[in-house]
This record gives C-alpha cells, sequence and structure tokens, in this order.
C-alpha cells in the first residue's frame, strides 16, 4: 500500500530529501531512498511498506533481547522489509537487505486493527516491531503502538537508533521497552559494520529514550572479532552507558555467527565474549549478560547485591522467576526493570 511518508521536504524542482533517518536522502523524482522503502512520485515521498508484514510470529520477549522487560511474558513479534543500515553479517538479511519493491508480493497486507486483533487473541503482553528496522515502516508502527496502547497492550521496539530525532520524537510517546542494538564505540567501527558514519546521533537517540521518555532500554551488541571486539571499545560502550543510561541498564554481549558478506568471520569465541563481560562487570554495569550460547551462567540474572540468581532462563523463553514485586527475596535489594508478569 502506498501512503504518503512523514518527515520529508522538497528540495530542488521534484526532488525531495526523506528526513526519517539519520541519512537524510535526497530522492529524485521516480527514485527510491538509500532504505528502498521511500518512494519520490511526482515531488511527494511515499511509504511502500504501509502494512505490508513480511514475518510475524509469538515469542518471548528474552528473545530480543529484553531480560527485564515483563520477563517470561509472550510477545507478538512483527518484522517488515528495509533498513537503513547494511551489516554485512546481518542475520535477517533476506528482509533487511531485499530488493523491496521486487519483494513486496511476499507480504500479507495488515492494517494496524489486525495486529493488534492478533495480540489479543493470542493473550500477547504486547506488540514488538522487529526482525528489521521498525523505522523503515515508521507511519505503520506508530499506528499499530497508539492502537496498541489504546488496547492495553505493551510495546517494544528493536532497532539500531538510526531514526531522526524528530521522529523518535513522535513516537518516542507510544514506546514502553526500547531494545538498542549498539555495533560499537568508535564511526570506524560502524563504517566497516553497517556502512554509518553519525554515530553521535545515535547513541542520543538512546539517552533520549530512556530520560525524556523514560522507556525501559536495554543494549545489545554483538561482538564481531576483529571489528569490534576489542577490549578497549567495549569499555567506551559500558563507560557509556554508565553514564548515560545508568549501571543497572541491561546490556547484551551476543555471539556472532558468520553470515551474508561476512560469511568468513569467524564465531565469537567464548574466551572474548567473557572477558568483555568481567570487564563490563568491572565498569560499574550490574546486569551483563551472554547471549547466543547454550547453557552458559551468563544469561542468568543475579542481585547484583548478594549475587544470589534470581531469574534463571532455559530454552524456548522459559524461566524461573523468583523476583518478588521487582526485589531480591534474599536480601530486598531492588531489581530495576519491569516485572508485573511472574514466570513459572
Amino acid at each position: 500500500m502506498m501512503k504518503e511518508a512523514l518527515f520529508w521536504e522538497k528540495t530542488l524542482r521534484d526532488n525531495v530529501r526523506c528526513n526519517l533517518c539519520i541519512r537524510k536522502c535526497d530522492i529524485k523524482e521516480g527514485c527510491l531512498g538509500y532504505c528502498g522503502t521511500r518512494l519520490n512520485q511526482n515531488g511527494t515521498l511515499y511509504t511502500l511498506t504501509y502494512g505490508r508484514v513480511a514475518v510475524m510470529s509469538i515469542c518471548a520477549i528474552e528473545n530480543k533481547p529484553m531480560y527485564h522487560f515483563f520477563p517470561g511474558s509472550l510477545w507478538l513479534s512483527v518484522g517488515g522489509l528495509g533498513c537503513n543500515f547494511r551489516c554485512g553479517g546481518c542475520n535477517n538479511s533476506d528482509l533487511s537487505h531485499a530488493d523491496v519493491k521486487r519483494s513486496l508480493f511476499k507480504t500479507t497486507y495488515m492494517t494496524p486493527e489486525m495486529v493488534v486483533k492478533k495480540a489479543k487473541e493470542n493473550n500477547c503482553m504486547g506488540i514488538a516491531f522487529t526482525y528489521n528496522e521498525p523505522t523503515m515502516w515508521f507511519e505503520f508502527v506508530l499506528d499499530v503502538f497508539k492502537l496498541a496502547k489504546q488496547a492495553g497492550l505493551s510495546t517494544c521496539y528493536v532497532t539500531n537508533a538510526g531514526m531522526s530525532p524528530a521522529a523518535l520524537g513522535v513516537i518516542g510517546e507510544v514506546i514502553d521497552g526500547f531494545c538498542a542494538d549498539v555495533k560499537g564505540a568508535f564511526v570506524e567501527s560502524y563504517s566497516r559494520i553497517a556502512d554509518v558514519s553519525d554515530v553521535n546521533i545515535i547513541f542520543s537517540n538512546v539517552s533520549e529514550a530512556k530520560r525524556k521518555f523514560a522507556m525501559h532500554v536495554e543494549v545489545v551488541t554483538n561482538i564481531i572479532e576483529g571489528y569490534n571486539s576489542n577490549e578497549a571499545e567495549s569499555r567506551e560502550i559500558a563507560s557509556w552507558i554508565f553514564a548515560e543510561l545508568g549501571k543497572d541498564t541491561p546490556w547484551h554481549l551476543t555471539k556472532f555467527f558468520p553470515s551474508g558478506k561476512f560469511k568468513d568471520v569467524g564465531a565469537t569465541s567464548i574466551g572474548i565474549l567473557r572477558n568483555l563481560y568481567s570487564m563490563g562487570k568491572k565498569e560499574g554495569i550490574y546486569y551483563v549478560y551472554i547471549g547466543g550460547i547454550q547453557d552458559n551462567p551468563e544469561k542468568h540474572t543475579y542481585c547484583h547485591n548478594c549475587k544470589r540468581m534470581l531469574i534463571k532462563r532455559k530454552q524456548y523463553g522459559e524461566i524461573e522467576n523468583y523476583l518478588v514485586d521487582g526485589h531480591c527475596p534474599y536480601c530486598k535489594t531492588l531489581i530495576v526493570g519491569r516485572y508485573p508478569y511472574q514466570g513459572v
């Protein structure tokens, strides 16, 4: 469905500038922006992907990953087409790097009402936009989230945080959980991993999500050996989390698996992940996690005060949750997060 886009302006003649994300593409008449989801038709910018659902599933919030946000709850997870980044090792490149115009026939059209109804029918805690960058179908996500909030559902936005500050300012009011994929600390790493050169807005957006909109924020860094795996870079990320988001902000260090253009890059070793895990703890981050490895103790939640296990994570999103009203039952320490839902 073609729908006039938000966040654009006319420039020269029939050219337009898209102001949705950090790229600020200047788009000639009849052409697409970098992401492939925005078309300039006769001097008006349109989104090609409104309501075009490419994937939908019901899964645990832990899969995002979000560990301190209604642990153990089930979410309607929705994905579309396109991305404003070009991560060489993207696990969902069939969606994110798709030729959008040629792939639309593979999608299913749904209205915002249909998505919210699906979540309610399946007793989901909320709706998460994930799989591809949700900013790419901003108009649809915004409409779905507005209806979701009216229906008593929670919302989760799994993102590279590369939207424009103006876009965040509009949608921030209807986002509850913000899962930010931080690729690295330096411009060089972002350029090599994702073809992105403006990193300041990314970090500013994540900070704004927490400070201005009071979202629950968790940070994810996929550790790729030879790209962002050095301790100095991870220490910079840890220092930024501590200073800007708070020491109780969960930080997920995930294992990279070879794929896409990075198929010849080796999988991340457990040794590197555990070294960075220890460094994050030393930098003062209470809740550092290692993801992508089965049966590792670093995927559980421990009280930062008494060190007792509080949430044990099993396979397929199953958990054992020992928290009592968000507090450690042993020493009564508050474990910051959102915990109305009690796991089995």
